[in-house]
């Protein structure tokens, strides 16, 4: 049995699979403050999951910004690497890998061998990200679930041109007050994230989506579909794609 830990900034995601690479168990929590005590309960969680003994995990390796804080690791491994080899495992071929998670978004590009060639992130702002969609709920006073809900029941998409997030919270308010539907402002938020993007790096050969905000936003990879004309497909268990890679690293271990 190997697992694969995921410190993010805003959730840690831990995946135990066994020899075979089959997922036998996989929990998310808050990151909050004290990181080792977020990965410790979500290893416990995912090893109770599966229904093994936390004693027959052969390795742990850990990925994400918080991967040096977790003394019980045999390795660490970028995100870059592990959202490569995660999607990689499930789609062997050419592929670019769209990661959209809590705090940056990154397109990774892998050739038919597995290979990295080519990588871009968007660190400068949040506007985009999980926290983006999170911060802009708020200020709308809905629940971050009933976004995508409400965006697939649009029949518009407003143009949402602000790249701050407190530019468009404004934005937002002043479409309120001017009488637009609100389901097409929030598929117009949707829109921008799938703006950004498509102006980070030109999308080539078969595209995969993987991160929390695809994994309860579907609608993110529709219009990115609708704007890059390919079908944008979205990866097994996206959100613990991170986690299930750090555990196939994990699994090297058994050969050595």
């Amino acid at each position: 049995m190997f697992a694969g830990i995921d410190i993010g900034a805003t959730t840690t995601k831990v995946v135990v699979i066994d020899d075979n690479k089959t997922v036998l168990g996989r929990f998310v929590v808050r990151s909050g403050t004290d990181l080792i005590s977020a990965a410790t309960e979500a290893l416990d969680q995912a090893v109770a999951q599966a229904d093994i003994s936390r004693d027959s995990i052969q390795a742990i390796v850990a990925t994400g910004y918080g991967r040096k804080n977790v003394p019980f690791v045999q390795d660490t491994k970028t995100e870059i690497s592990c959202h490569g080899r995660g999607c990689y495992h499930y789609f062997p071929e050419a592929i670019t890998v769209v990661d959209i998670g809590g705090q940056d978004s990154k397109i990774i590009k892998l050739d038919a061998q597995g290979k990295r060639t080519g990588f871009k992130m968007n660190r400068k702002c949040a506007a985009g990200t999980g926290a983006f969609l999170e911060e802009i709920a708020h200020k709308m006073d809905i629940p971050l679930g009933d976004l995508n809900r409400l965006a697939h029941g649009a029949d518009t998409t407003a143009k949402i041109g602000s790249y701050c997030t407190v530019f468009t919270a404004t934005e937002i308010l002043d479409r309120i007050r001017a009488g637009e539907r609100m389901d097409g402002i929030i598929r117009g938020l949707f829109d921008s994230v799938a703006k950004r993007i498509v102006e980070m790096d030109t999308l080539t050969n078969r595209v995969i989506m993987t991160g929390g905000v695809v994994a309860f936003n579907d609608i993110v990879a529709e219009l990115l579909s609708i704007r890059t004309g390919v079908e944008v497909e979205i990866a097994p268990h996206p959100q613990e794609m991170g986690a299930f890679g750090a555990a196939l690293f994990a699994s090297d271990f058994s050969s050595q």
